[in-house]
């Protein structure tokens, strides 16, 4: 997984699959769009004004931690 920010054009994008691949772009809101592969299988993330939709500092440096819980 990549997530990589463009100051430049204020894009957020969010790589769930690192594979080359074709993928078709679903546009969920004006400033969301998924990527979609052959398979249906969501591989990517874009988010378009990206400064004015999220608190960019509180996404980097990123943090994660992974969580074995079910959580029902």
């Amino acid at each position: 997984m990549d997530i990589n920010y463009n100051e430049s054009t204020d894009l957020l994008f969010i790589r769930l699959d690192n594979k080359q691949q074709k993928v078709t772009n679903k546009q969920i809101t004006e400033d969301i769009v998924l990527d979609i592969n052959k398979d249906d299988k969501l591989v990517g993330i874009e988010i378009l004004n990206a400064s004015s939709r999220l608190n960019l500092e509180n996404i980097f440096p990123l943090k994660y931690k992974i969580s074995k819980k079910v959580v029902l």
